[in-house]
């Protein structure tokens, strides 16, 4: 498990960016220097007390890359406030964390990274319906990659 002191623990993350009908995975390596696409699954927005599939597909990537963490983009705008999309995700974080305990559930800001995400594809002429498709992937990599980026300047600072 990660450190409550702050310093770094060897291991893999997965960065998720939850979207109203997406969901983009990436996994970084266990020394957090590279994140790389997952998946991209279809939104579960069940209200009822089963465990929505989009999470438990988490869950096995959990498993299946042993991650010692769980780090969720959190949609803060550019005036730096949380909007009512936050909110939404901070419930989406919590019930995820539930699941996954005792792995822990991170969030960190997500500020443009889908916009970086739909340039860079589009800079490397993916486009259109190809694009829809592994945007939130991309996007949930530049999440975790930030994430990890942070981490190795200085330290945490939640």
């Amino acid at each position: 498990m990660p450190s409550v002191t702050g310093e770094w623990v060897r291991g893999r993350r997965i960065g998720v960016d939850v979207g109203s009908v997406r969901v983009g995975i990436a996994v970084c390596d266990p020394d957090g220097i590279l994140a790389s696409p997952v998946a991209t699954l279809a939104r579960d927005q069940r209200a009822d007390d089963g465990d929505p599939s989009d999470m438990s597909q988490i869950m096995a990537y959990v498993a299946e890359y042993e991650a010692i963490e769980i780090v969720v983009g959190l949609p803060i705008n550019l005036a730096g406030k949380e909007g009512p999309a936050a909110g939404l995700i901070r419930q989406y974080a919590d019930r995820l964390g539930r699941m996954a305990a005792p792995v822990p559930v991170v969030l960190t800001d997500e500020r443009m990274s889908t916009a970086a995400a739909a340039r860079r594809l589009s800079e490397r002429g993916v486009r259109g319906r190809r694009q829809r498709a592994v945007v939130d992937q991309v996007a949930a990599v530049e999440i975790l990659q930030g994430w990890l980026d942070a981490r190795r300047a200085g330290p945490v600072r939640g």
